[in-house]
């Protein structure tokens, strides 16, 4: 079986295991199904797997394979198993079907992200019937809890089991990798070196509680409602770092465009579908997410909650914090449900030219350029151990395929070739680093 014989099974297997992360313990379902079927797939061709779990359900599973030198640093190779909910009203298909239809597989998970983690699961096993050796030790870590901020997955791997990562001083997962047709000539793809910061908020306003009939100036709900909208329809400044920058000349230059350092949103503009996932890189951004208020139609509340979801380029948390309170006002309470440091590397070193050349002998076509992911992934929890992390999970998408838009959409779905493709980029990126 080639290397890419099974990478369709493999994701279609799992897109069918409901592992959906609420953000809520109560509800959430876990992950635990579909780690067991991971270390299943791993057991089955000799590679020990060892899962844990950090609460009930709440499974990960960590594996390492030797290299011929395992004096060399080792590599880190991670994917979550989790996915965010989806109403299945909203579907084409049941999210949970992973079915295939016009040349897609379709399910909640397709590429957020159970489509690397089955490129994964496929090439480790065709190495093990192979008897492939890496170059050097390869760590796997499948885990849980990634769309709700990692606690339960990344973070407590790397408080509780930090032995897994000795010797690791790379890493490679999501958001990256992925194609940019710019012509008939030329593909980009997209290699993650930086993600924006987290800050998730609780905007908190207290007011005297009274009934409904009344006259009543001290209102919790209008007071969080007016700082609510403030902050919500605020655009903060443009701020192009090293990673953006560095992006957008590489993509002016073959675009033909010229580039103003401070009007980017022109040479933005012009990237299509990409547009709205570079957009967001220009800026700190503060979205408001929930509200909570009252309990009763004719109760006027002592209290009212709001979450926003922040995300902060690098180096900018505290400015941003303080240009937040500045917008909110002095009566808002501000609580702190996750905060995340933004990650920024450079676009260079051998890592990197490996991508370039994996890339390249499957589509000669590819060039690599850096960006810069406007959401989080576990990439930070690993970042803590002192890991360079890059995004890195090669997949060819179709020309006129709106990628973003699948992340937590409706109809999320991933092109086989695609995957495929992905697959075998993945053997050559790995059997040379």
């Amino acid at each position: 079986m080639t290397v890419d014989g099974e990478v369709v099974e493999l994701c279609a297997d799992l897109l069918r295991i409901d592992s959906t992360n609420t953000g809520d313990p109560d509800t959430c379902v876990g992950e635990r199904a579909a780690a067991e079927y991971v270390a299943a797939r791993l057991d089955e061709v000799g590679i020990a797997g060892q899962l844990y779990e950090s609460a009930p359900g709440r499974a990960s599973v960590m594996a390492r394979i030797p290299g011929a030198d395992s004096s060399r640093p080792a590599l880190l190779v991670h994917g979550h198993l989790d996915v965010v909910p989806a109403d299945a009203s909203e579907w084409s298909v049941h999210p949970l079907s992973g079915e295939l239809r016009d040349g897609y597989l379709w399910g909640r998970g397709a590429i957020d992200m159970k489509d690397f983690d089955a490129m994964t699961l496929a090439v480790v096993r065709h190495w093990q019937r192979e008897r492939i050796v890496p170059p050097r030790d390869i760590v796997l870590a499948f885990t849980a809890d990634e769309e709700a901020g990692s606690d339960y997955g990344a973070r407590y791997l790397a408080e509780h089991h930090r032995d897994w990562f000795d010797g690791c001083t790379e890493a490679i997962g999501e958001v990256g990798g992925y194609s940019y047709t710019v012509s008939n000539d030329l593909r980009l793809y997209l290699v993650q070196t930086a993600e924006k910061g987290i800050e998730w908020l609780r905007l908190v306003a207290d007011g005297r509680p009274g009934h409904g009939s009344f006259m009543h100036d001290d209102n919790a709900v209008t007071a969080l409602c007016e700082a609510v909208a403030r902050l919500g329809s605020h655009r903060f400044p443009v701020v192009v770092t090293p990673t953006v920058r560095d992006f957008l000349e590489r993509v002016s230059e073959v675009l033909g465009l010229e580039l103003d350092p401070n009007r980017p949103e022109e040479v933005i503009g012009k990237l299509g579908p990409l547009a709205r996932l570079i957009g967001a890189t220009i800026r700190n951004t503060a979205n408001p997410t929930r509200l909570n208020a009252g309990y009763k139609e004719n109760v006027i509340p002592g209290r009212a909650t709001a979450t926003v979801d922040c995300r902060t380029l690098p180096g900018a948390t505290d400015e941003f914090l303080a240009q937040v309170r500045a917008i909110i006002g002095p009566d808002i309470r501000i609580e702190s449900i996750q905060s995340q440091q933004a990650l920024e590397t450079s676009f260079d070193g051998d890592l990197v030219d490996t991508m370039a050349a994996a890339l390249r002998a499957e589509d000669p076509i590819a060039r690599t350029v850096p960006y810069m992911l406007s959401g989080g992934t576990d990439a930070k929890a690993f970042a803590t151990m002192g890991i360079r992390c890059f995004g890195f999970a090669p997949l060819q998408l179709p020309a006129d395929l709106d990628f973003a838009s699948l992340f937590h959409g409706i109809d999320e779905r991933v092109p086989v070739d695609g995957l495929r493709f992905g697959a075998r980029v993945l053997d050559r990126f790995l059997r040379a680093s």
